[in-house]
């Protein structure tokens, strides 16, 4: 099921930014974190995607979804300006961020790019 993610529950299961200047990822599965609004028409696109992707997944990615207009400041630590927007998170290295609406096909492909999971 696709998680919802306020400042506390970040800083403790994603990146602890208050604490960390260099990004270190707190989670034992690659992550997708979705920035959206709930006025946002891509957004409610999206929405139904990432609830399939987090049934075929489970277990092997965790997917996070962050509402810009309540969780400003997460919004602003990561620069978003455009929703929605999706951030890649693998166990190593840094995490990339794709903007937009994507196709489910793109997440898959991503899924095993950027993750290594099928």
């Amino acid at each position: 099921m696709t998680e919802f993610l306020t400042k506390e529950t970040f800083l403790s299961k994603v990146f602890n930014y208050e604490q960390n200047k260099e990004w270190k990822f707190l989670g034992d599965k690659p992550a997708i974190i979705d920035f959206y609004a709930d006025w946002c028409g891509p957004c409610k696109m999206v929405a139904p995607i990432l609830d399939e992707l987090s049934e075929e997944y489970k277990g092997k990615i965790d997917i996070y979804k962050i509402d810009t207009e309540v969780e400003q400041e997460l919004a602003a630590v990561f620069g978003i300006q455009s929703i929605p927007s999706i951030l890649f998170v693998p166990l190593e290295g840094q995490p990339t961020m794709a903007a937009g609406a994507l196709p489910k096909e793109t997440f898959k492909e991503a899924f095993k790019d950027i993750f290594n999971v099928e």
